[in-house]
């Protein structure tokens, strides 16, 4: 079964190509920038949206980034010491930091924000078991005390998706379920409040007061130096017409260009397109286990019998199949765990028809929320709607913007009262390749990940991994974490795609990684 993206976008790629209106006199000192999805929400401990992540990636800063081997470096941290019995970290800000309003940043500023960020954050949610103490010394040092040893402290600051961003001490005391109520970070770009306009364009403008490390950049560690004054994203909902504006420079770089477009931009010699992301993206079905249906771990089978990745694969990236992998688990293909589970996805969905009848399942309704915005991810609604229909399930496709499947996804509802069953989303493979880092695996039910998965015997398995005593105890626990998740139908894989960005070649400087990074690029 193939899902087409022309229907899905309901827009004709044939002919010529309207392009939009843009200003083009500061286009010298302008990046524009075509982002993959609306931006709806600022607050990125708030939610796990990508499109806010890398959102924040221009205006907050982070204690320490990923380099380009995937190791976390310093980056608002000078430095840090850890004591002999593991028990008291002790980091020290660098000199010169200060907020967008011209105010300095202080420990307690970091101490605040981590503390929030560890309330939302699934890594974050382990190492807050363990400390007894966040302690900011002075204005420059802080210390984590600890109940036991957290080895992999830095791993959760350098966080490549949903990254541990760093807050106005203000700021960092809202409610963690509640968004804060104005965007101040200390990173290279400034967000412009007043030009903010949802659904059309955000700015943000060059913090002169940001002093850059002096490492050469490497994914989001080193020096993140700005080179634009001045960033634009504008959110265009045709593809046709966002391809337009790419192809006739009015708009300078495309995140995530539409599949069926990418030939026609390959012909174009001012314009490149690239994988960023070399590990790839994980597509996910997200159910329920909450409310009727999906509470029924035997209906859950049925439906993850059903998924025929390729289906879900060919929608999203076309039929160039060098373009995605297969993942049969929920350890992503190329990370170091790795394992197909090819009993528990048979992919067949006549198998799948015989285990629904056998769960006796009635008919009750399957609600799937699905957005019509987001080209990679709506056709995934599509293929699941049309492949439980055909197996025999009660499927209410419910769509709306993307915005709206952010917020809606919060309920914890029945369907009849706002609730939901089914929603789809993605990100990058590194983040899901660890007992800690990955929210799919983790079992820890309200206080988790929306679908509110609950298993004991996995949030045992993630504590026993993070404190085990070498790679060959925590490879055997990661493999039997993952095919616990699985058998439980803790989430769905759907595949791994690697997509391409586009952006013309008068930029230079682009730099790989899990973000479309703002620092470094240029005109060249």
């Amino acid at each position: 079964m193939k899902i087409s993206r022309r229907g899905f976008i309901g827009t004709s790629m044939v002919g010529a190509l309207a392009a939009p209106a843009l200003a083009q006199g500061t286009a010298a000192t302008t990046l524009r920038f075509m982002p993959q999805a609306n931006l709806t929400a600022l607050d990125p401990i708030w939610t796990t949206a990508t499109v806010t992540g890398n959102h924040a990636f221009y205006v907050f800063d982070t204690l320490y980034g990923l380099d380009m081997d995937l190791n976390p470096q310093p980056q608002m941290a000078e430095g840090h010491e850890v004591s002999s019995d593991g028990l008291t970290w002790r980091f020290r800000l660098r000199e010169g930091l200060r907020w967008h309003d011209g105010e300095p940043v202080r420990a307690v500023d970091c101490t605040t924000s981590l503390q929030r960020f560890c309330v939302r954050d699934p890594y974050g949610r382990l190492l807050a078991r363990v400390v007894e103490e966040w302690r900011p010394v002075d204005d420059r040092n802080f210390e984590i005390r600890l109940k036991r040893p957290f080895p992999t402290m830095l791993s959760v600051f350098g966080k490549p998706q949903n990254p541990a961003v760093i807050m106005p001490e203000r700021l960092a005391k809202t409610d963690p379920g509640k968004q804060i109520p104005e965007v101040i970070g200390s990173g290279p770009y400034k967000f412009v409040a007043s030009e903010f306009n949802s659904g059309s364009r955000v700015v943000y403008e060059k913090f002169e007061g940001y002093v850059p490390r002096q490492e050469p950049p490497s994914r989001a560690a080193g020096g993140k130096v700005a080179y634009f004054p001045r960033i634009e994203w504008h959110i265009i909902s045709d593809p046709s017409t966002a391809g337009a504006a790419l192809m006739n420079g009015e708009i300078d770089w495309w995140e995530r260009p539409l599949v069926d477009l990418q030939p026609m931009l390959a012909r174009n010699p001012d314009i490149t397109l690239e994988v960023l992301d070399k590990m790839g993206r994980v597509a996910l079905a997200r159910l329920n286990h909450l409310q009727p249906p999906f509470d029924d771990v035997h209906l859950r089978r049925a439906v993850l019998a059903s998924v025929v990745q390729a289906d879900y694969m060919h929608a999203i990236v076309g039929d160039d199949d060098s373009a995605w992998s297969k993942m049969l688990g929920l350890w992503p293909n190329g990370t170091q765990y790795y394992a197909e589970h090819p009993d528990l996805m048979p992919q067949s969905p006549d198998k799948a028809k015989a285990m629904l009848k056998e769960a006796g399942y009635s008919g009750q309704k399957v609600v799937i929320i699905n957005p019509t915005d987001f080209p990679e991810i709506g056709p995934q609604g599509l293929v699941t709607a049309d492949t439980l229909q055909r197996i025999g399930m009660n499927v209410d496709l419910q769509e709306s913007d993307w915005g709206t499947v952010i917020q809606r996804r919060n309920s914890r509802e029945p369907v009849e009262k706002g609730g939901w069953s089914i929603f789809h989303t993605g990100g990058g493979a590194f983040g899901y390749s660890t007992p800690a880092s990955s929210a799919l695996v983790q079992g820890t039910g309200a206080a988790g990940w929306f679908g509110w998965w609950k298993n004991d015997k996995a949030v045992a398995l993630t504590e026993d991994w993070l404190n085990a005593p070498d790679e060959e105890a925590r490879k055997r626990l990661a493999a039997e974490l993952g095919r616990l998740a699985l058998e439980e139908v803790a989430t769905i894989p759907l595949g791994q795609s690697f997509t391409k960005t586009g952006y013309r070649k008068s930029l230079t400087g682009v730099l790989p990684g899990s973000a479309p990074y703002p620092w470094n690029v240029r005109r060249a």
